[in-house]
């Protein structure tokens, strides 16, 4: 492992002093080095995110240094699913939702795909084996629909289940717009 260092700014101008490394396991920081060279003293701005969630980001690189590289773009999403999420991943992404949330942009910024899958699949199992109204609860989603766009929306997934178990032609139904 080399010892070179880059510094990282954080959108509220904080910096941290990191390995080359550890922050080339995200794509966007990898990218910039690429282009920009690494010379010592580079100091790369990171817009997108705050200093909560870089010093986040960064202790968790740190952790995963030794990994294997993630999934490429362009694997299999049915093997993205099967991620198992360690206990120590499991640990760190054990924060208020809104937290979780702005730690996930911030992956997102920074292109650092393990990431991104671990939070996800936190969120997802937030979801697992609950009712819409239960899913709008949690993630304080308000229901803007109207008593009758709920209706139309019962009644064409009515039609549209009855008419594939059935064998018949929903699709061309519903485009005709009588869903039934």
């Amino acid at each position: 492992m080399s010892s070179r260092q880059i510094t990282l700014q954080s959108n509220d101008k904080e910096k941290f002093d990191v390995n080359i490394d550890i922050v080339e396991q995200s794509k966007t920081i990898k990218d910039v080095l690429e282009n920009c060279g690494t010379e010592e003293g580079t100091i790369i701005p990171l817009p997108n995110v705050d200093s909560a969630n870089l010093k986040k980001i960064i202790e968790w690189l740190t952790h995963h240094k030794d990994d294997v590289p993630s999934f490429d773009d362009d694997d299999d999403y049915g093997e993205r699913r099967k991620i198992e999420i360690s206990k120590w991943d499991q640990d760190f992404v054990k924060i208020d939702q809104n937290s979780l949330f702005q730690l996930l942009l911030a992956a997102n910024y920074l292109d650092i795909s393990k990431l991104i899958d671990i939070i996800c699949k936190t969120i997802a199992d937030m979801m697992n084996g609950k009712t819409t109204e239960q899913i709008r609860e949690t993630f304080h989603i308000p229901n803007d629909f109207s008593p009758e766009e709920v209706s139309l929306l019962y009644s064409t997934s009515f039609h549209l289940l009855i008419s594939i178990v059935s064998g018949g032609s929903a699709e061309k139904r519903i485009r005709n717009g009588s869903g039934q």
